[in-house]
Order: C-alpha cells, then structure tokens, then sequence
C-alpha cells in the first residue's frame, strides 16, 4: 500500500492567481528528502474502475529533490498577553473568574497563570488531575500550592478564584457553584501556606487557558483547559470571596482602581483574535488556534440567543486543548504562478522509497484561480473550498459509531484514516468532535488537509476532480473560480462567466455567496448545479483570516453534534447560522431541488418523466433514448442518483416555470430522509415507502434569458465517465453545458 503520509504540507495561500506566489510547507518525521512535483489535476480519483488518476507535470523549476525536516504541531488554544511591568508587580494577588469546565477529569489544566513550566516559578491557578481546583505559587526554588477538597462538576458554571496573600504567608483557593441545587454544589475554599515577599520572573507571559513552556512574548504552551472562561480578573490586594466574586461579575470594573491589574472582557470584539482588558493598563491579548467566540456565559439568561443582541451575554470563551488554526510550519519551497498557466486545481507531488514495498506518494494540494476581473473562458467550475474545508480531516469513519451500518458494508481503511486516528494534532472536520465532546465550528487550510488532496478521501474534491476530466475529454475550456473568492468580490466575479457549474456538493454557503448567485441567475447568468446536498448550512468566513470558515450546527439539518443553547449566532459576522431553509432561503428557490434523503447504500437511475418530452427542451435529450433508464450505471453505489439527493419542492420554493425532468424515486430501505424531513416517526419514512425521499432532475428559466439545470445527485459527477464517456449523463450533461453557452434566448417560457 502506497504511503501517503510519510511527509505532509500545506499550501499558502491556499488559492493564488497567476503571478502570485504559492509557498509549500512541508515535515515528515521520518525522511531526510522526497522528489517532489508540482503538478496539474485532471483527475484525483485512484478507481480503477475510472479514469484513475490523471495528472500533468507542467514543468517547474520547483520539481526535483527538496529537503525535509520534521515540524511539529502545538494544538490548543489560549490567550497570549505580553509580559508589562503590571503583571511583575510585586505582593499580594487576587486571581479570578467564572469556569465552565468540559473535561475536568482529562489531566492538569490551567484556567489563567503567569508560570514558567521551564523554571516552575510564577503563579498559575488551574484544575488537577483529579479534577480539583489548585492555585500553585513558584519562586526562589520552592513551590506552594493549595487544592480544593471537592471537583468541579462537567458543564457547570462555577465562580473559581486564587489569592496569594504575601503579608500573611497564605495562599486560598475559593469556588462557588451557580447552581448549588440537586446535588450539584461543590462551593468549597481552602488556604495553605504561602510565600511572603514574592518575586514575579520577567520575560512571561500572561496565559489565559494554558501555561507557557518557556519564555518571551509568544511561548509555547502546554496544560490547555478545555471549557469556557468569563470575565477574568487580576486584582493587586488580597480579596475576599465575596470581594473577589464581585470584581468577576462586574461587567465594568472601574478603571481607576489602581489595584485592578486586568479585567478581560471576551464579549468585546467577538469576530477577531483580540481580547480586550478594561482596565488602566490595557493588557489586550491575542487569541492562538482559534478558540470559539460568541458563547454565552455564566450571566446568560436565556432572553437572547444572538450574541450581537446582548453582547454582555456572551462573554465567554470556550478554549480547547486540541484545537488547531494554524500550523505555523516555516515553508519549504515557494513558487510563483507563471502568468501564462491555466486555472485549475493543483498539487505538489512528494514521492520517496519508489520501487520498495513501502513507497511514499503524497500530495499538496491548492488552486489557481483565473485572473480576478479578467475570464479567460465563457464557462466556470467552482471550486467549493468552504465544503472541503468544512469536511477537512473528517475522522467520522471511524468515529461514528453507526458508519457501517449507514453504509451496510465493511470499512477498508487507508493510511490516511489511520494516521488521522493516532494524529489528532492535525486538527479534524466540521463533523467531528474535540476531545471534550463539543462540535469543531471553525476549519481552517493553515495545516495538512488528508481529504483535499489526490488519493484522499473521494468525498467532495476527489468527486469535484471528475467534472474536471469530463470537461477535459469533451475538449471544453473553463475557469476555476472558488468559494471564497466569490464570498469577496461577490456577483461581479461571475458576472463576466456565460454558464457556472457548481459540482458535485456545494454545501456550505455564506450569505455572500448565495447573494452572488442569486444576483447573477437575476441578472440572465446560467448555472449548472451537478451535484446533491447543496447550498444548505449557512456559513461565515473570518473577516481577516483567509480560508477560514465557521459553522454552527444548531439543533436542526442532518448534524453529528449540536451546539449548546443561545449559541447558533457565528462568532465571524454575528449573523444566524443553521440551515439556509430555516434561514428561508431554502436551496429550492436558488436551483429548484433542495436536499432530502442519503442514500449510502448503492446508488440509482434516473426514469424520464412526461416533462422531458416537452418540445421546447428538445436539444436537451438530443440523441437520448427516453425510454431507457437515466444513469443506471456510476462510480459511487453503481448508478448516478445516490450518495445525498435533492428533490423538488414547490413548497419550498421550486419555481413555477420549472420542468421536473427525471427522478430517481424508488431509494429502497437505504433512502433516508434528513431530519427536517420528518415532523413524525413512523415506519413508513424510508425511501422503500417514501414518495418524498428521491432525486430529481430539473430544469428553469431565470430572467433576462438566464437558466438553471439541476440534478439532485452527488453520485451524478462519478457517473459522466461510465462506458468510455458514452452515457446518458454524459450526454445529457453535454447537450445542456452547449446550449448554456448559447447566448440565445430559451423560447417558449414567458
């Protein structure tokens, strides 16, 4: 078996036009160099039963052998605030804020510290290893710590506090549950002895969720907490509980108290990576990895569940210890894109140990856009980044417990899927969960992607890569334009396109996006939707961080973990997140079908309907028999209907003038319908009974002689190469890409 991990990178920018620069970094444990490749895709997909793998060397001066050395990964996210005389200040020390702990029993963790793990000295209040409580003091050699005698309860807000009262020689710690009721109070305080006349270390920082390894401004850090923190403070006197308590649930400490050292407010500038301090001394702080924003906290009340409502509501922050934004590896190689190359989807090949047992193929892969503003086709593939980012390193596989019998077969493992099991440093999916149990909302392309990439997952790119090749052998020029790009530059970048083709799953869409699509069907753009399940979470992309994405999965749609109450608001724009149906723009009224059922199990043809027939499509099903079967044969499940289906809807916003061509209705057992599907259960829910779980073909006018055509098959991409390209799908694909790119007028529709 091919080794596709033994070196990994990641590409940045992720999308480059031409005459920008792409620069690869790269690490692998265990080789000194690899030959590497930079190469074109045609076809990503390694099926033999397929085109297989189709890639082009272009020729670069990049290509040859390239150094290798191994970058490790830090995951976990914290606050970072620099070292300022503030925080050296010497004697007494009141530490404090509200906890919500996820994994309390998960190891050593620290809430807040000023602490060298190198030197042991500094102070650090944190959570044991046996969930308990601990303010540890380090100086001069010696060490002091005190514990609480009761844990702390998972996923209950609690008021935690430390004090080093230097003049006394003690150290306290205090905790007060929220709610003490139904056994859940473990409202408990402790003192121990302590230094007196303490000296801070210089040069550390200010860690908030971690504690730092080493020193200088920007440490590494190590003994990350998992949960949410708000409203932390440092005060310069030896407070009280009840002093301390209220400092903490003070929304606006005074800033002239010239004993108030830090008062960090977490529900100032949710969308960016700054943490704002109140206090005289401004000790504002920056986020690492990405920890979530806009989280309600210990005062939500439950009046709002939008954090831009009631900002005060959502001052906390939930840190994770595996949390990954960026890998801040140093790059290896850079390039930059000669003005003349093609747009298209690309990737550096790494190849070690060719003709041994063990051989090493990996890939790098990115895009290169067309030239922003300047078409060099009438036709555009969209490349659906923000649905590659948003499966990015997905290890559901594995992880859910229900995948095989969803599939009702075996899983044959890759090497991908194993090295993903024991490296979750690598950062996983938007399906998956962080080791504390809560749901992955942000996905970023700053760390090595497995699944985006040739020989990966099929899934989304691999899929996307045969839409590609199909243009590829019927000799049809297109662009590559990407998701984020047109979340940027809006209608106007495919304003200058005759015919968009979105492929095979374009899931996740901003609001932006959809504005853009729905601007250029308005304004008489034609668009192919080749694909199943799109347009249907609603996404926000970082206003400043490229390729960054973020979900909130709420409790509705077809999900794998839920969000928490009053936190479906995306922390990047404030804007609802969810379903873009529940959003009332359900993907019907874009393309006519709209998500409905999975079907993992095989896949189906398409039966023409009477519509099909109509006299006014006729160059549609040219040289097509009707009375055959549509796409009863295909690379995923056998057929072209499969995998997630979309239908038509009226209901739900299917326009009018459309026609409902084909449809694949008869699913079987295997068809099962989304959640938002069923307002009952009932036996009789399944695509064996279920006239509403299907896939539909479909096509409408839009004005000014634009056009949408629609498939409603994320299995339909895989099925345009069957019999040597000569199939129905093929066909019929072929015939309506012609005419799209027919600036004629469609006759017949008013």
């Amino acid at each position: 078996m091919t080794d596709t991990t033994a070196v990994l990178g990641y590409a940045w920018p992720l999308v480059v036009s031409p005459g920008e620069e792409v620069a690869f970094h790269l690490s692998s444990a265990t080789l000194e160099e690899a030959e590497a490749t930079l190469l074109r895709v045609r076809c990503a997909d390694p099926d033999p039963d397929g085109p297989g793998l189709r890639l082009t060397a272009p020729g670069t001066p990049l290509d040859g052998l390239v150094a290798l050395r191994h970058q490790p990964l830090h995951p976990g996210s914290c606050a970072i605030i620099p070292d300022a005389p503030a925080l050296r200040r010497p004697g007494p020390l009141s530490v404090g804020c509200f906890l919500w702990p996820t994994a309390p029993l998960a190891g050593r963790q620290t809430i807040l510290s000023r602490w060298r793990g190198d030197q042991g000295e500094g102070w650090r209040l944190g959570i044991d290893a046996e969930g308990c409580l601990e303010f540890e003091v380090g100086a001069h050699g010696q060490c002091w710590r005190v514990t609480a005698p009761q844990p702390l309860l998972e996923r209950e807000w609690v008021f935690v506090g430390g004090v080093l009262d230097d003049a006394a020689g003690e150290i306290r710690v205090v905790q007060q549950s929220l709610d003490p009721q139904a056994g859940r109070d473990r409202s408990a305080d402790a003192a121990a002895p302590g230094p007196r006349g303490v000296t801070w270390p210089e040069a550390t920082a200010l860690v908030i969720a971690a504690e730092a390894r080493e020193g200088g401004e920007t440490p590494l850090t190590e003994a990350h907490y998992d949960g949410k923190i708000d409203r932390p403070r440092l005060h310069a006197t030896a407070l009280d509980a009840a002093a301390l308590r209220a400092l903490c649930e003070s929304l606006t400490p005074p800033p002239g108290d010239p004993n108030l050292i830090a008062a960090w407010d977490f529900a100032r500038d949710i969308p960016t990576a700054h943490v704002r301090d109140l206090s005289a001394n401004r000790l504002d702080g920056t986020l690492r990895h990405l920890p979530m924003r806009g989280m309600t906290g210990a005062n939500w009340d439950g009046s709002t569940v939008q954090w831009t409502e009631a900002p005060h509501l959502y001052g906390a922050i939930h840190f994770h210890s595996d949390d990954m934004h960026d890998a801040g590896w140093s790059p290896d190689l850079r390039f930059t894109i000669p003005a003349d190359w093609r747009s298209g989807f690309y990737a550096l090949r790494l190849r070690a140990r060719q003709g041994s047992d063990d051989p090493v193929e990996s890939f790098v892969a990115f895009f290169v856009r067309a030239p922003l503003g300047q078409p060099r086709s009438k036709l555009a593939l969209v490349a659906s980044t923000a649905t590659f980012l948003a499966y990015a390193n997905s290890a559901l596989r594995l992880d859910q417990v229900h995948a095989e019998a969803m599939l009702e077969g075996l899983l044959t493992l890759s090497r991908d899927d194993v090295y993903l099991q024991e490296h979750r440093e690598l950062g996983l999916s938007t399906y998956d969960t962080h080791s504390d149990g809560s749901g992955w909302s942000y996905s970023t392309a700053k760390r090595p992607i497995l699944n985006m990439r040739p020989r990966g997952a099929t899934f989304n790119y691999g899929n996307d890569t045969h839409i590609i090749d199909w243009l590829e052998q019927i000799g049809q020029d297109y662009d590559i334009i990407t998701d984020d790009d047109i979340h940027r530059h809006g209608a106007q970048l495919l304003a200058g396109y005759r015919c968009v083709i979105t492929g095979s799953h374009p899931e996740y869409f901003s609001r932006a996006m959809l504005d853009a699509f729905d601007s250029y069907q308005r304004g008489g753009g034609r668009h192919i939707y080749l694909g199943g399940n799109g347009f249907y979470w609603r996404i926000g992309w970082h206003p400043t961080e490229p390729h960054s994405m973020e979900i909130r999965r709420g409790m509705n749609g077809l999900r794998t973990w839920e969000g928490e109450a009053g936190e479906n608001a995306l922390s990047f724009t404030g804007e609802p997140s969810g379903l873009w149906r529940s959003n009332g723009r359900p993907p019907q009224r874009l393309v006519g079908v709209g998500f409905d059922a999975q079907v993992f199990t095989r896949s189906y043809p398409y039966r023409w309907r009477e519509e099909a027939r109509d006299p006014r499509i006729r160059w549609m099903v040219e040289g097509i028999d009707l009375e055959k079967p549509l796409g009863d044969a295909g690379l995923r499940g056998g057929g072209a209907a499969g995998l997630e289906v979309d239908r038509v809807d009226a209901t739900l916003g299917s326009p009018p003038h459309l026609l409902w061509l084909a449809t694949a209705d008869q699913l079987d057992y295997g068809g099962v319908p989304t959640l938002e599907e069923l307002r009952t259960l009932h036996r009789g829910a399944m695509g064996d009974q279920n006239a509403r779980v299907r896939a539909d073909v479909a096509f409408f006018p839009t004005a000014r002689g634009g056009a949408v055509f629609s498939t409603g098959s994320i299995a339909w991409a895989c099925a345009l190469s069957c019999d040597n390209y000569d199939n129905g799908v093929s066909r019929l694909t072929g015939n309506v890409l012609r005419r799209f790119l027919d600036p004629r007028p469609f006759e017949g529709f008013d």
